[in-house]
């Protein structure tokens, strides 16, 4: 069956519409084009590898000096505190896997949340496999954690409390700041993957009380593979040992030939972020509420995660009765002349997997409510006319599918 939406004879307009609407921005971002201008020399013209001693080699090395600058600043923190990585995938790695190898003499106790991203997750299942006791802490309905529940999950033997600023999936942010007082009450480290925070949200380490931080470039309009690591090495200074060996670069964490353009990229990706940070919000937020809103108007349509304590770009909505992938497929397939409208129903991490959201089971879906449910996660490229088409596709495709189903 051919499914036809007739955008001016229901909106009275003929909009000028996209041949992609992209709105998993949580997955990845488009790549800023002033960041490929920034990065594209070293792909090109000035190739040195950043470690040797030679003129060329010593550009490439000033390259990466001022993004690391870049970095720091966006964050607050100094420039040797800062550990490029290939994402944060690898940075979460190296930060608990070393921090269980550092402070095993003080306990063998980890805390974490069981809506963590699976980096945090699975890093955390395979220490258990090596002898360490791993603390998987609810989640409340919205998503939010509760602080007498953290608190009384700390122990004598704890050395790591990783807990995720911003939930990829629903955008639900925790309260860092009081979360990390609890566990430095009890001389514990605390860690955040802060992947979906850092450059949309004001981030100072300082001020959150964070000693190990992890982020990624294609959250923020940056190149792919390549990310960072913040390591505290001002007041209680965090030693971890390094994962890779080879070379002794990145301050001896991790060796290896550096990224130059990848780094580059995440610097002026950083950079700008900083800049235009309050301005994205606004819009994108004012561009969030005006789809939820639209979408709330569907019958049986709710909204997953704290509506108050959430990031401005995300809305998580479940569709009664509407399995998320036949969804998805079809907006991701139009049998006509519709555009395609990217969205998705979790982590992109996970995407292989066909088990429910863990994150919305955490928060008490069942696993039917959780397969309906779609994360749109919007970016700064969008607007009012091409959401009120998403309204408007959206609308027929799920009318369709429940047709299909009864």
């Amino acid at each position: 069956m051919e499914i036809k939406t007739n955008y001016s004879t229901v909106t009275g307009i003929d909009p000028i519409v996209p041949e992609i609407i992209y709105l998993d921005n949580n997955a990845t971002t488009p790549l800023d084009p002033r960041v490929l201008k920034a990065k594209m020399p070293f792909l090109t013209e000035n190739y040195a590898n950043a470690a040797s001693t030679h003129k060329f080699g010593v550009s490439a090395h000033e390259a990466v000096k001022q993004a690391r600058q870049q970095v720091a600043d966006l964050i607050g923190a100094d420039t040797h505190e800062i550990i490029f990585t290939s994402g944060a995938t690898e940075a979460i790695n190296l930060a608990i896997k070393g921090v269980a190898e550092a402070y095993s003499n003080r306990g063998k106790h980890i805390v974490t949340v069981s809506t963590e991203h699976s980096a945090v997750l699975d890093t955390c299942k395979y220490l258990e496999t090596k002898g360490y006791e791993v603390t998987y802490l609810p989640v409340q309905s919205d998503g939010l954690l509760n602080l007498e529940v953290v608190k009384s999950a700390i122990r004598t033997d704890t050395i790591l409390v990783s807990v995720m600023h911003v939930n990829n999936e629903t955008g639900v942010i925790q309260d860092i700041k009081a979360i990390s007082q609890l566990a430095h009450e009890k001389g514990v480290i605390f860690m955040s993957d802060a992947t979906q925070s850092v450059g949309k949200i004001p981030v100072n380490v300082d001020d959150l009380g964070i000693d190990l931080m992890t982020f990624s470039g294609h959250k923020i309009y940056g190149p792919k593979g390549v990310g960072a690591l913040y390591i505290r090495q001002r007041q209680n200074r965090i030693k971890i040992p390094a994962l890779l060996h080879g070379g002794g670069h990145e301050r001896g964490l991790r060796s290896g030939t550096l990224n130059v353009p990848g780094i580059v990229g995440l610097g002026k990706a950083c950079e700008l972020a900083g800049k235009e940070m309050d301005d994205s919000a606004e819009r994108i937020r004012e561009m969030r509420d005006f789809l939820e809103n639209e979408l709330l108007k569907i019958e049986g349509t709710w909204i997953n995660g704290n509506r108050e304590n959430r990031l401005y770009n995300v809305t998580n909505i479940g569709f009664e009765g509407v399995d998320s992938e036949a969804l998805i497929m079809g907006l991701s397939n139009p049998e006509s002349d519709e555009p395609m409208i990217v969205v998705s129903n979790g982590s992109a991490c996970t995407a292989a997997s066909i088990d429910p959201s863990h994150v919305l089971i955490a928060m008490g879906l069942d696993e039917v409510r959780a397969f309906n449910c779609i994360r749109f996660s919007l970016g700064k490229s969008i607007s009012k006319e091409i959401l009120g088409s998403v309204k408007l596709i959206l609308f027929c495709r799920i009318e369709h599918l429940k047709s299909m189903a009864s």
